[in-house]
């Protein structure tokens, strides 16, 4: 058997049981286990399926994500590592998109420490609250409908709005990134804001807790290729950097010196 047609049988298997075990794969297709473990190695660097102890799952999708003020009691050390990397990406003057991630108030609080001039446009109430007393800066806050449980303003009127602008940078922050799903979100409404603040970008770059690698969220923010590169935190184990970085995607941790160009 050709090794497409072992491609396409597991995918076949994959999407009707969810799971496959390399010894059963092996046998079906009288071949050996490394063979198969090729095979599986070849798929998910592909985006096709996640590798796990003997075997490989469809991904699943997480259609469950905490309101804002639980999120932003998460994970605090991770979300300061990719603030302090946002520096890397910005000179004075610059034009910023910000979203209402729970990151995205970290990365706010980190430019107004960093910087004297910088032009924010925003949907994040507590991104603009956290601003107020950086007169120097210029804070903008795309109007509509006030979604009170993420504290950000979202709707037809604020996507309309941000469209009107161009900025440098867009630091999306999104809710899971997969090799097979790309960058995805929670909430139509919030997802919207997202797709509409990485057409206005000169340069998109997703924000991604280690956490959030090879997940998935309900819907489907932009494809990898979209995005510059993903900044993470010191906690993205090796292996991961490696899988992404061999699907072409750039990963910017702590420890890494690369920058994007």
């Amino acid at each position: 058997m050709l090794a497409e047609e072992r491609y396409r049988k597991i995918m076949e298997i994959l999407r009707r049981d969810h799971t496959v075990k390399v010894g059963a794969l092996a046998e079906l297709f009288r071949v050996s286990a490394e063979t198969v473990r090729r095979d599986l190695d070849y798929l998910e660097q592909a985006g096709c399926l996640k590798k796990v102890h003997g075997g490989a799952v469809l991904e699943q999708v997480d259609t469950h994500e905490p309101e804002f003020q639980e999120r932003a009691e998460l994970h605090h050390e991770k979300k300061w590592e990719l603030a302090q990397l946002a520096c890397r990406f910005v000179k004075e003057e610059d034009s910023i998109a910000l979203d209402a991630g729970t990151t995205s108030l970290e990365i706010a609080r980190v430019l107004k420490r960093g910087y004297h001039s910088l032009t924010i446009l925003t949907n994040s109430i507590p991104v603009v609250w956290e601003l107020l007393d950086k007169p120097s800066f210029t804070v903008i806050l795309a109007g509509g409908k006030v979604h009170a449980g993420e504290k950000s303003i979202t709707g037809g009127a604020c996507v309309e709005q941000l469209r009107q602008y161009r900025v440098n940078h867009y630091f999306l922050t999104p809710s899971g990134v997969s090799l097979q799903s790309g960058i995805t979100s929670y909430g139509f409404g919030e997802v919207e804001v997202q797709r509409a603040m990485c057409q206005i970008a000169a340069r998109t770059v997703a924000f991604c807790h280690s956490g959030y690698f090879d997940k998935v969220s309900l819907m489907k923010v932009c494809d990898l290729i979209r995005v510059e590169g993903i900044v993470t935190d010191s906690s993205l184990p090796e292996e991961t950097r490696q899988r992404y970085e061999a699907a072409g995607v750039t990963v910017i941790t702590p420890r890494e010196p690369q920058s994007l160009s």
